[in-house]
């Protein structure tokens, strides 16, 4: 057995994950926090939230129960800020224990702490199972869930008598680049945004479509730049035994429960590998997670030494059972059409109602035509053009994308008019360069941070963080203080 079959037992095992199989509710009553047990310091409450903000016809005055997660816990009420989460695609418990740089922020400048599920997601269904039909679909709109944040802000301010505390709004990824927005459409309802791995830009169609996936491959080749050659080897075996229609050996060497019989299938398994590859790249993390997937430490690391080990495809298995067993239990094979699923999002959009949810918003606002070509990444030929987008969107959810609509609507690359925003990016994460790297101005401020992965600044401290990410939240903190410091000076002379 190759080295390179091993790398694809652990990418297949380490795939087997929360962002693919999504974990029970239940799991999020309680975290595991640097190896102890904690239960959540979050109150789970429910907000009457307005169905539909821009049409007075139609639905007319509907609403549905929106969740969000607060503790007051640190807050000095009535004067202390507010630090509000714009959440993102999925259940809002799994953000709120993997984002606490905010607690820790919240205890040291005395503020209340919300996190807001995003419409469509978790239990924010705003019609039950019947959410992703046709045209109760049509509801989720990037535009819908800021006005859902805005209406939330306001309404609670006034029942927690807070008209006064400045609001920071924080979020990670699409939650970091709702943050953004939140700063550009609606500046008299918040203060200032930490955006942290927000691809503001590539998803408004902006950059290389190659970019991506080659810097997944970045990660793995900066590791050792035979990992990333062993990987493109892996690939081109495996083109081989396709090409020869060898499908029992495929099916052995990566314990499919299926024996593959076509195209579409080996096609699948490359999606479900570069996949797995991409995970490991976001979540290369320097100690081990349960956020979007159940990974080791250092996961780009512990794969390229495993491919260059020796081990076999059985040994490999053999010794990351645990894993598998933890994330899916009974699991002794790989299911190449339910682990993963082909979507308008080429990076994934996992699996359940929350698959749905984002594949219908990559189809609708959310650009993003990325694709590999094994020249400038390690990844076998997978194209993904504004064609095929638009032929798969309107044959699944009959929509024509609109492919410059979030230029357009949210400012693309002009933000110079902008303020109070902070960009953060960690170097290891492939979604960095489809933001913003660079200062705009004095108050629109890029914060590179050197070995930081996916939104690793908004992640709690722990003692395995580099130094680069602890500087980068104490430049954090200090910016958010001036800005609540500010706010309050000029509501102060309205009264």
């Amino acid at each position: 057995m190759s080295k390179t079959g091993a790398l694809f037992a652990l990418t297949l095992t380490l795939l087997l994950t929360e962002g693919l199989c999504r974990l029970p509710y239940g799991y999020f009553q309680s975290i595991e926090h640097n190896g102890f047990k904690t239960e959540p310091q979050f109150q789970e409450k429910y907000f009457n939230q307005t169905l539909d903000h821009f049409n007075f016809n139609g639905i007319g005055n509907r609403t549905f129960s929106q969740r969000y997660l607060i503790t007051d816990k640190y807050w000095k009420k009535g004067s202390g800020p507010i630090f509000f989460y714009t959440g993102n695609e999925g259940n809002i418990w799994a953000f709120a224990l993997n984002s606490g740089f905010i607690t820790e922020l919240a205890a040291e400048q005395g503020a209340l702490v919300i996190f807001a599920e995003h419409r469509y997601y978790g239990r924010s269904l705003p019609f039950g199972k019947d959410s992703f039909r046709i045209p109760q679909v049509s509801l989720l709109t990037v535009e819908q869930a800021l006005a859902d944040y805005s209406v939330m802000i306001t309404e609670l301010k006034g029942q927690l008598g807070a008209a006064d505390c400045p609001v920071i709004v924080f979020g990670g990824s699409y939650g970091g680049m709702l943050s953004v927005y939140m700063r550009l459409k609606y500046p008299n309802i918040v203060t200032g945004a930490l955006a942290a791995s927000a691809p503001i830009l590539s998803t408004a169609g902006l950059g290389d479509s190659r970019q991506f996936f080659q810097d997944v491959t970045a990660d793995f080749q900066s590791v050792r730049p035979a990992c990333s050659e062993a990987v493109r080897g892996a690939f081109s075996q495996l083109k081989e035994l396709a090409k020869r229609q060898d499908y029992s050996r495929i099916q052995s060497e990566f314990a499919l429960c299926k024996r593959p019989t076509s195209a579409q299938d080996i096609h699948q398994l490359n999606g479900l590998l570069r996949n797995a590859f991409t995970l490991m790249a976001m979540l290369d993390y320097p100690y081990s997670t349960q956020f979007m997937g159940n990974m080791p430490a250092n996961p780009v690391k512990v794969a390229c030494e495993t491919m260059l080990s020796g081990y076999d495809l059985l040994a490999n298995l053999r010794n990351t059972a645990g894993i598998v067993y933890n994330a899916t239990g009974e699991l002794t094979c790989f299911d190449l059409y339910s682990l993963y699923l082909e979507c308008a999002d080429p990076t994934g959009c996992g699996l359940g109602f929350d698959s749905l949810a984002w594949d219908y918003q990559a189809c609708t606002e959310i650009n993003l035509c990325f694709e590999s070509n094994g020249v400038t990444d390690m990844f076998p030929p997978m194209p993904f053009t504004e064609s095929d987008r638009k032929q798969y969107c309107y044959k699944r959810w009959a929509v024509v994308p609109r492919p410059g609509w979030l230029k357009i609507q949210f400012w693309g690359d002009a933000l110079s008019s902008a303020s109070n925003i902070i960009f953060s990016n960690g170097d290891l994460d492939p979604w960095a360069n489809g933001g913003v790297r660079q200062s705009l101005s004095s108050s629109l401020m890029a914060i590179n941070i050197l070995g930081g992965a996916h939104h690793l600044d908004l992640r709690e401290s722990n003692e395995a963080d580099p130094e680069s990410v602890i500087t980068a939240r104490k430049t954090e903190a200090h910016i958010i203080a001036k800005w609540v410091k500010m706010e309050r000076n000029r509501l102060k002379q309205f009264h």
